[in-house]
C-alpha cells in the first residue's frame, strides 16, 4: 500500500533562490535524509501549491526537476511518488565519498550559480566542426588489436600541437594517447611506483593525484607551494616521482618561475626522481608571456601530461602523455598488461579537429571568453585574487575563520563554492576560495562574485 505524507515545507520569497528551486532542494534533502522514504506518496502539485501559497507552476517545475532526476515516479491519474530505485544524494558542493573512495561532484541544481573550479565552458564548441569530426570517425574501421601508444596519426597531429603551442620539439615516438590526465598519472603510477617507493605531490595540491599513488602502493609526500609553486628546497631526496602544476598551481594560482624551473630539474637529475608534469590550464593565460615547459628544458627527466578536458570538455576523454622513449616502452608494456586502451574512434575524431584546424580556432574563442569571465573577478574581487594570470580558476585568499561561514551562507543563496582547505592532505596552510569561471556564464559570474563581496566581513573588506 503506498501512502501519502505530509512535509512541513516553506519557501523564502525573499531568497534570490527561485521558488522551484527551493521546493526541489527541500524535498530532495528529505529523501536523502529518509525523512521521505521509497513508495511514500507526496501531494499533488494542486495541493502543494496551496499548502505552500504558490502558483501551480512552481509545484509543477519542482517536481518535474525530480522526476528527471530520478527521485519521484507515477502514473497519470494515480499520484505521485518517491521511486523505489532513488539514489542517494548529497547537498550540492559537498565531497561525496562512494565505494570506492573517489570524490564525486554532483552538478548544480537548475537556477544555481556554481564556481567550484576544475569544469570548462562545454557550450562554445562549433557544432558543425564537432558533427564533421564524429562522421570522420564513423568511417574509422574497428581494430582488433588497438595499439598502446595510440593511433600514428593522432600521435604526429599531437606532437605538432605541442611543438605549436607550448614550444615543446618532440617527436611522435615520444607521445602516448591516453584517456586523460588522470589516465596518464596511473599509467605512469602503475609502472614507476609501488610498495616502498615515495611519490610527492603538491601541498595543497590534486586530490586526485594522491589518490592515485596510493592505490599503487606509494608512500604519497605532501610537498609544499607558495604564490609561485613547489617550493623546490622543500622536496625530500628520496622521491621516486613528484606531480607538479608548474604552469598553473591547483588550487593556489602560481605560475612557477624559471629560475625555480631550473632548480627542480637540478634537484631531479641529483635524485634520479621523474618530475610528472601536469600541464594543467597552459592553453589559457592572460597578459603574460608563456613560460617554457619543464619537459623542454629537460627531457630526461620529465614526463608531460595534457588532456583536451579543460579545451573541448571532459567527455572526449582523451589527453596525451609526452616521455622518453625507454620509459614510454615501459608505460606501453604496462598498460597492455592493464588492458587499458583509449577508444579509436575519439581518436579518430580529435585527429581530424587538429588537422583541420577546428582545435585550435576554438582555443582561440575561448581564451577570449575565459578572459572576459577573469575580468570581471578581478573587478569584483581585485584586492582578494591570486593566480589570475592563467587557467580557469583564481584563488580568493581570505581568513580561515571567515571561509566556513561564507561558503554556507553563498550557497543558501545558489552559489556553490570550493575551499582551497579541502584541497590539502595534512592541516591546511593555505586558506581562502578557489573560485572556478569556466563552466559558468559572464552573468553567473558577476552574480556569484557580488554575493561573495557581501559575504566578506566588514572587517575584511
Amino acid at each position: 500500500m503506498r501512502l501519502t505524507i505530509d512535509l512541513p515545507l516553506a519557501v523564502d520569497r525573499e531568497s534570490p533562490v527561485p521558488l522551484a528551486v527551493q521546493v526541489a532542494g527541500q524535498l530532495r534533502e528529505a529523501m536523502r535524509t529518509g525523512r521521505l522514504r521509497a513508495g511514500e506518496r507526496l501531494p499533488s502539485t494542486r495541493a502543494l501549491s496551496t499548502l505552500l501559497g504558490v502558483s501551480r507552476t512552481v509545484a509543477t517545475d519542482a517536481y518535474q526537476q525530480l522526476y528527471a532526476e530520478g527521485w519521484l515516479d507515477g502514473r497519470h491519474g494515480s499520484g505521485t511518488y518517491v521511486a523505489d530505485d532513488a539514489l542517494p544524494y548529497e547537498k550540492p558542493g559537498a565531497q561525496a565519498v562512494d565505494a570506492r573512495g573517489a570524490v564525486r561532484r554532483e552538478p548544480a541544481p537548475p537556477g544555481w550559480v556554481d564556481l567550484r573550479p576544475g569544469r570548462p565552458w562545454v557550450f562554445g564548441y562549433d557544432t558543425a566542426a564537432w558533427r564533421r569530426a564524429w562522421r570522420s570517425a564513423g568511417e574509422l574501421a574497428l581494430n582488433a588489436f588497438p595499439d598502446p601508444y595510440g593511433h600514428p596519426e593522432l600521435r604526429e597531429l599531437l606532437a605538432d600541437h605541442l611543438r605549436r603551442a607550448r614550444a615543446v620539439p618532440v617527436g611522435a615516438g615520444n607521445v602516448m594517447v591516453t584517456r586523460g590526465t588522470g589516465n596518464g598519472l596511473d599509467l605512469i603510477a602503475a609502472t614507476l611506483l609501488g610498495p616502498g617507493t615515495r611519490a610527492g605531490v603538491e601541498e595543497p595540491g590534486w586530490r586526485a593525484a594522491r589518490r592515485i599513488f596510493a592505490s599503487r602502493g606509494a608512500e604519497v609526500v605532501p610537498c609544499p607551494v607558495d604564490e609561485q609553486g613547489v617550493i623546490v628546497e622543500a622536496l625530500p631526496d628520496d622521491l621516486r616521482v613528484l606531480y607538479t602544476t608548474p604552469a598553473h598551481q591547483f588550487p593556489v594560482g602560481g605560475r612557477l618561475p624559471i629560475p625555480r624551473r631550473e632548480r627542480l630539474l637540478a634537484w631531479a637529475r641529483r635524485t634520479g626522481a621523474i618530475v610528472v608534469e601536469d600541464d594543467y590550464d597552459a592553453e589559457f593565460r592572460y597578459d603574460v608571456a608563456p613560460l617554457p615547459a619543464l619537459y623542454g628544458l629537460d627531457p630526461g627527466r620529465v614526463v608531460l601530461l595534457g588532456t583536451l578536458s579543460k579545451s573541448l570538455g571532459p567527455d572526449v576523454g582523451l589527453g596525451w602523455l609526452v616521455a622518453p622513449a625507454d620509459l614510454l616502452d615501459a608505460v606501453a608494456e604496462r598498460r597492455t598488461h592493464l588492458a587499458d586502451r583509449t577508444s579509436g574512434p575519439v581518436q579518430r575524431a580529435v585527429a581530424t579537429l587538429l588537422e583541420r584546424g577546428d582545435l585550435d580556432r576554438h582555443l582561440r574563442r575561448m581564451r577570449l571568453e575565459y578572459a572576459r569571465r577573469r575580468a570581471v573577478i578581478v573587478e569584483e574581487l581585485g584586492p582578494y585574487v591570486r593566480g589570475d594570470t592563467a587557467g580557469l580558476h583564481v584563488m580568493v585568499a581570505l581568513p580561515a575563520g571567515v571561509v566556513p561561514g561564507l561558503v554556507r551562507r553563498a550557497g543558501e543563496r545558489g552559489v556553490l563554492l570550493d575551499t582551497t582547505e579541502a584541497h590539502h592532505h595534512g592541516p591546511p596552510r593555505v586558506h581562502g576560495l578557489v573560485l572556478g569561471y569556466g563552466s559558468a556564464s559572464r552573468a553567473d559570474v558577476r552574480r556569484g562574485c557580488a554575493v561573495i563581496r557581501e559575504l566578506i566581513p566588514p572587517a575584511e573588506a
